[in-house]
């Protein structure tokens, strides 16, 4: 059976948004209650104000919950130790790869500065989850999808797939024209509707399940595709199918320890 992966989530508070459940925990609990096999956290301590300290906070909770959560180590583009810390953590047990946020540190994908960030990643064989926005002159899609074009050994998530209702199809049709660019869908904006065309456009093997959870309850995001009238094999690929092929031995999976 195909494994239910979330792509896209998050541990800790936010000073923005108020985050009723934070902790590791409670996102495991629910998971096991809905069929979530394991979810990529990046910590919000590192996308915020600490990312040393913040993926180390991740890495120990992915400890805790083996098999369950996988870690998005966050790639500060500003630090000149990063690249070789992360380098040392990208070894550590439970990590699936980088996590951008081009936002959050006021820095283009494609800024140089990314560069020696985004060559671990290849040196390392792992995807990079890239914080994306529509309109945003750090993420737009179309910064998003010319990212992938330079980094071909990179897969790119473009997380949030546009994050907003006049960017999903824009991003969908920069997914088909260019490899190594994935959707992730997590978002409150994305319907059913939307993903049912993001499919259409781009093709099933181009789109990836996320939640954006704790912000949002990952309930929701998970009937989002449940519901959405997609063939079943469409639907494995969204939900985990595509994720599994392309985390390949990064994805290890509680359900797959032996006792």
């Amino acid at each position: 059976m195909t494994p239910v992966i979330d792509a896209h989530g998050h541990l800790g508070a936010w000073a923005d948004f108020f985050v009723p459940e934070p902790d590791a925990d409670w996102l495991v609990d629910v998971n096991t209650e809905i069929g979530i096999d394991a979810v990529g956290v990046s910590h919000l301590v590192a996308v915020g104000r600490d990312p040393a300290t913040g993926n180390e906070l991740a890495l120990a909770e992915a400890g805790r919950h083996p098999g369950r959560l996988g870690v998005w180590l966050v790639a500060d583009p500003h630090d000149p130790d990063a690249t070789a810390r992360l380098r040392d953590q990208l070894d550590r047990p439970g990590v699936w790869g980088l996590k951008l946020h081009p936002d959050t540190h006021e820095c283009a994908a494609t800024d140089p500065r990314y560069e020696p960030l985004l060559e671990l990643a290849a040196a390392a064989g792992v995807p990079a989850l890239v914080h994306g926005q529509t309109r945003s002159p750090f993420a737009d899609p179309g910064v998003l999808a010319e990212l992938a074009r330079r980094h071909p050994a990179v897969p790119v998530f473009a997380g949030h797939a546009g994050l907003s209702p006049d960017g999903f199809h824009r991003a969908a049709r920069l997914a088909a024209e260019q490899p190594g660019l994935y959707l992730e869908i997590c978002g409150s904006r994305l319907t059913t509707r939307w993903l049912e065309r993001m499919v259409a456009i781009a093709g099933a093997d181009r789109v990836l399940f996320g939640t954006d959870a704790c912000f949002l309850d990952p309930r929701l995001g998970l009937g989002k595709v449940r519901l959405a009238r997609l063939s079943d094999t469409d639907r494995a690929l969204v939900l985990g199918g595509n994720a599994a092929r392309l985390l390949g031995r990064r994805l290890t999976l509680a359900s797959q320890e032996t006792p």
